[in-house]
């Protein structure tokens, strides 16, 4: 299980199936980096010295690239950090597969209001720089949340995102050439 997720987010990063030349080549890249032991530490708990050092790693490039993320995130497979720096993704999100999130994202919860709670985010997401997903809403499939937008409403499949306040504009395949070098299996 561990290293098919490892597998998809190698993919992502370099193009490539993950051999021990690719795993380097993507080990290069902080975000993979960062995900890499936040799914150690997700799937090895048991195991108190990968845990450990995993954890370790983890605050490490934390503190190194900005990336705050709890390891217990429910993230799919294939999750792709376009540029580090500042990623806040809070621990009761859930996330589909196939998604990028490029810098000064935050997807958090909401602490009052019909909305409290945290987003659940299908696949094929693409969340712009700047972008702040907030609140228990439902985020569909194949949405292109564009830069700097404030989304704290449910958001229907195949759609564009866009503004503060922000509104959906439809779309098909709203995320083409922006969601690449997908492992399909």
């Amino acid at each position: 299980m561990f290293s098919d997720y490892i597998n998809h987010d190698c993919y992502r990063v370099i193009g490539k199936k993950i051999t021990l030349v690719n795993f380097f080549k993507a080990y290069r890249n902080q975000g993979f980096r960062y995900l890499l032991f936040m799914r150690l530490s997700h799937f090895y708990r048991k195991n108190l010295f990968v845990y450990t050092f995993s954890r370790m790693m983890m605050r490490h490039y934390s503190y190194k690239f900005g990336f705050q993320i709890p390891s217990n995130t429910k993230i799919g497979k294939g999750l792709y950090f376009s540029h580090f720096g500042t990623v806040v993704i809070n621990e009761n999100v859930t996330m589909g597969e196939n998604c990028n999130v490029n810098h000064n994202v935050t997807i958090g919860r909401q602490n009052r209001g019909s909305k409290k709670g945290s987003p659940t985010i299908g696949n094929f997401v693409w969340f712009g720089t700047g972008c702040v997903v907030v609140g228990k809403i439902n985020i569909g499939n194949n949405v292109l949340i564009a830069p700097n937008s404030y989304v704290n409403f449910d958001v229907p499949s195949n759609s564009i995102v866009i503004g503060n306040p922000a509104k959906i504009i439809e779309k098909e395949n709203p995320t083409e050439d922006y969601i690449n070098q997908i492992l399909l299996k």
